[in-house]
């Protein structure tokens, strides 16, 4: 049951307008279950988003503002409805359930609330008190009362409410909260938009004893985490051309001998192999030792200095020296598809060149497909599992992802 005080056109505009969006969900293949398609239908997204145009807020690709902070930073969003459908279809929700949010907007809860139904329970939390308020009056205006928003830092979980069958967070995460395992039931889920060496994905983690297994992961992207769980992303700064995004306080590059190559000439090299799956392709090419990605604004990619891959961010090789490698690609028009290949720069472009193009048909010949990755969690009590590759260094565990 919703209330709303929307004259009788504005409201039938908004149900044509939900019933489309869930339709295009379906044909993206973000919603693929009936039980989320049905929670999508029935609750009203424009009630958590007051004020917004009713196609703005039913656009399933669309993200709505909601906080910025004194600087002018986006703290809160509600987030685009096909990542909420993608996790959602991540965290396989049953009735009866019970479910911890992290990361408060009020839409999510509603959804979640759908899922578990009346037998379920739904506890939804968040650092900030303005969003914590105002989740509670748009839930209460759509009628769901029987969630339970309250205001608390998320790295310590909620634990009078636990063990859980699900975590759901929605704000990027840098580390895994120890609370957050400890929390879930045996057989529990965690959903978690996870960042990790400038990539951010939604992995699906079930307990597999004291550390975490991935059953799905997807491409995402989330405003970070708050409070005791916040991680800020380093950014190496090659002059005003260029930067590179990592986590690791620790490495070292030659920033001078990297700008020096930046404006040296490019080298070319094609690997031969079909580039698509680039989010897959994307996490493949991370797992590399020397890899960070390489950023680059528009007016640099127009000006020709780099190509427009870096403009999105794209994965680069660096050797000590300071010279690079980053990926592109080309028109394949055998295929009707395109190449992958490799843009680099400086007195090792040839080397560093080799070696990314190996890169690229390795994942071509072995990992070109969706799931390719199993990505575990290991909290450092636990030790490291082998044979799993070390991927990223974390405050609390490791991740290691092992390709199939």
């Amino acid at each position: 049951m919703t209330t709303s005080h929307m004259n009788t056109a504005d409201a039938d505009t908004a149900a044509e307008l939900r019933a489309a969006m869930v339709g295009e969900l379906r044909s993206t293949g973000a919603i693929t279950s009936e039980s989320v398609a049905e929670a999508v239908s029935t609750v009203p997204r424009h009630l958590f988003a007051p004020g917004e145009p009713l196609e703005a807020v039913y656009d399933d690709g669309n993200a709505v503002l909601v906080k910025r902070d004194p600087n002018g930073t986006a703290t809160s969003y509600l987030s685009a409805a096909h990542i909420q459908a993608v996790m959602l279809e991540q965290a396989e929700i049953e009735p009866g359930m019970r479910v911890l949010e992290i990361g408060s907007g009020g839409y999510n809860a509603a959804l979640l609330a759908e899922l578990v139904g009346a037998g379920g329970k739904v506890t939804s939390v968040d650092i900030d008190p303005d969003i914590v308020a105002r989740a509670r009056d748009c839930l209460a205006a759509a009628g769901y009362d029987r969630v339970e928003v309250m205001l608390a830092d998320a790295e310590y979980g909620v634990p009078v409410g636990a063990p859980y069958d699900r975590i759901v967070v929605t704000a990027g995460a840098w580390d895994i909260s120890p609370a957050w395992v400890e929390q879930l039931s045996e057989r529990g889920r965690l959903v978690v938009p996870l960042r990790m060496r400038g990539l951010t994905r939604s992995i699906a983690f079930d307990r597999d004893g004291e550390s975490l297994a991935s059953h799905s992961y997807r491409l995402c992207a989330f405003v970070p985490m708050q409070g005791s769980g916040a991680h800020r992303e380093r950014t190496v700064l090659l002059g005003d051309e260029a930067a590179l995004r990592l986590d690791d306080e620790s490495r070292h590059f030659d920033v001078a001998a990297m700008r020096k190559a930046l404006h040296s000439p490019r080298l070319e090299r094609w690997s031969g192999a079909a580039f698509d799956l680039p989010d897959e392709l994307e996490l493949f090419l991370m797992s590399a030792p020397q890899a960070v990605m390489l950023h680059t604004s528009e007016e640099f990619v127009e000006q020709g200095l780099l190509a427009r891959s870096a403009g999105r961010g794209v994965p680069a090789l660096i050797s000590d020296g300071g010279s690079f490698a980053y990926r592109t690609k080309r028109p394949d028009e055998a295929t009707g598809g395109f190449e992958s290949g490799v843009i680099a720069h400086g007195p090792e472009a040839e080397q560093v060149a080799a070696r990314y193009v190996g890169l690229l048909r390795q994942w071509a010949d072995n990992h070109r497909r969706r799931g390719a990755a199993r990505i575990r969690y290991i909290p450092k009590a636990v030790g490291m599992a082998v044979p799993y590759q070390e991927f990223a260094v974390k405050r609390r565990g490791v991740v290691a992802i092992f390709w199939s």
